[in-house]
């Protein structure tokens, strides 16, 4: 038990230490989480305010300084409050005997740095796409998801609106594409975590990119602001689940474009009875089963 104890402390004073350290410059700027969010958040604004899609959405949009709060407490103070728990689980795994290249299926180790990182680039994203389909799917983790498709007003802060219990289901996922790759993460996969970080931000944007051809490769804002649409195909629990990838949603026939004007209505059925702040929000999953939305 001493070594679970210990394990959960270290994680934990461990991610504490290098947030603080993060904010005060003291790590390599390539790998600071931290302004390197603030550095994008700002960029991505900045072009919504020079080049508005929906040009009568305001700056400061409704829900603007909730779902900027949201970044912060997703990305880091969860982050923190959390990684104790997941190195426990980590030691519980060796002490069983299962280590980090148990399910190795791919060893990227071999590959020249650029392709390990494309590899890991892609295969973290297809891990995350079915991730999302089955946030969408059973009722049970929709109803954690329903923050996130609470946005009535998209803007890149909306990127991580997101309920805390998708953190815990997303992480061992994430981990567990790892584990395919040979169990590490190339030295560089700052690199990718960095263009996931911006993809997701331009995708809630209000900009309209598509980025031409590349659109049937790369998610863009028309894409998926349909992804958040109020009204969503008949028979259909969601459309445009991509994460940084449109390929996954062309392949399995679960991309829809209807149009582009960008005016289209957000949010889910019985969204008006959703909670509008954030503890209520992020309480509202463990209530009893909604049987509406």
């Amino acid at each position: 038990m001493e070594n679970y104890l210990n394990a959960f402390l270290n994680a934990f004073n461990g991610s504490v230490q290098w947030t603080w350290k993060s904010i005060i410059f003291e790590v390599p700027w390539y790998t600071n989480y931290f302004w390197g969010l603030i550095a994008i958040s700002l960029f991505v604004w900045i072009l919504e305010i020079l080049f508005p899609w929906r040009k009568d959405q305001s700056i400061f949009r409704r829900d603007f300084w909730l779902d900027a709060f949201y970044m912060f407490f997703n990305f880091f103070m969860f982050s923190i409050a959390i990684s104790g728990f997941y190195k426990m689980l980590e030691v519980l795994f060796k002490d069983v005997g299962i280590t980090a290249k148990s399910l190795a299926i791919i060893d990227i180790s071999a590959f020249p740095m650029w392709l390990q990182l494309l590899v890991f680039f892609i295969v973290l994203d297809f891990v995350q796409w079915i991730t999302h389909i089955m946030l969408h799917r059973y009722r049970i983790l929709w109803n954690f998801h329903k923050v996130h498709h609470s946005v009535k007003e998209m803007g890149f802060a909306a990127h991580l609106r997101y309920h805390w219990m998708e953190n815990v289901l997303y992480k061992p996922l994430k981990v567990f594409g790892v584990m395919i790759l040979g169990g590490f993460e190339p030295s560089q996969a700052y690199i990718v975590h960095f263009v996931a970080i911006a993809i997701g931000h331009f995708n809630h944007s209000n900009i309209k990119i598509t980025w031409g051809p590349l659109r049937y490769i790369f998610n863009n804002p028309v894409m998926h602001l349909y992804h958040h649409a109020y009204t969503l195909p008949k028979g259909s629990y969601g459309v445009n689940f991509g994460i940084s990838l449109s390929l996954w949603d062309y392949i399995f026939k679960t991309n829809y474009i209807p149009e582009d004007s960008g005016t289209v209505e957000l949010g889910f059925p019985g969204d008006k009875d959703f909670p509008q702040d954030f503890l209520h929000q992020n309480i509202y999953g463990f209530g009893k089963d909604k049987k509406k939305g």
